[in-house]
């Protein structure tokens, strides 16, 4: 077979969601980037397809016997990994190598620079504050050398036409507190829809219900609005 489904991950510290399990079966290799959180993780992903797997800054004790980099050739292509960009700067680049992977930002970022493609693919982990929810698919042809870089963005998202059942209830909770971080900030009903990927509908609902019902709290909100009957899961 020419072409070649890669998954690569980073940062799950100790999360790996039902969306990511789906994709992970779609791939033949997985490559993850470090910060995995427990020696369960790499047994889990390990059962799923052939795994290559660094030590991240927050993986301790349990992890000695992880290498901090990885050096693979898959595919006729070669791949080196690390946890940290800045490790990766003093450590240097072997020769020959086609693609960088990286995590610890838990900011997806891909590139080429030298003839060299890096990929950050994010975190599919914990949700931290804004930032989406990602991982990245790299497929491969061995026969003309091609490859493409698919960014696979499973944040929560809210918006009319979403089916019931989108979102965990803890991640309804994360959405609601945002949006409220938002409006204390002074930020517009647009711009906070934006950044939460939710509808703006929703969002206006939220800031009324917040600044019409004083000591209100995030599950009073959510209860009023009857938000779990219509997008958890």
């Amino acid at each position: 077979m020419a072409k070649h489904r890669i998954a690569i991950i980073s940062d799950t510290h100790g999360l790996i969601r039902d969306e990511v399990r789906e994709v992970l079966k779609t791939c033949e290799i997985i490559f993850h980037g470090g910060d995995i959180n427990t020696q369960k993780i790499v047994d889990e992903l390990g059962e799923i397809a052939p795994l290559h797997v660094v030590r991240g800054n927050n993986d301790k004790e349990w992890a000695e016997h992880i290498p901090m980099t990885v050096t693979e050739n898959v595919a006729g292509f070669k791949f080196f990994m690390c946890h940290k960009m800045s490790d990766i700067k003093k450590i240097g680049i072997p020769n020959d190598t086609d693609f960088v992977i990286y995590g610890h930002s838990h900011k997806y970022e891909t590139y080429e620079e030298n003839d060299i493609c890096y990929i950050n693919p994010g975190s599919p982990g914990p949700r931290r504050f804004h930032q989406p929810v990602t991982m990245a698919v790299l497929t491969v042809d061995e026969t003309d050398k091609s490859y493409l870089v698919e960014k696979i963005d499973m944040s929560p998202v809210l918006l009319k036409e979403s089916a019931k059942g989108t979102i965990s209830p803890k991640d309804l909770d994360k959405v609601v507190t945002l949006i409220i971080k938002d409006m204390n900030s002074g930020k517009s009903v647009g711009d906070t829809a934006k950044r939460n990927r939710v509808d703006e509908e929703l969002v206006d609902s939220i800031y009324r219900m917040y600044s019409t019902h004083q000591g209100i709290d995030i599950s009073g909100i959510i209860d009023r609005l009857e938000l779990r009957n219509v997008y958890t899961k």
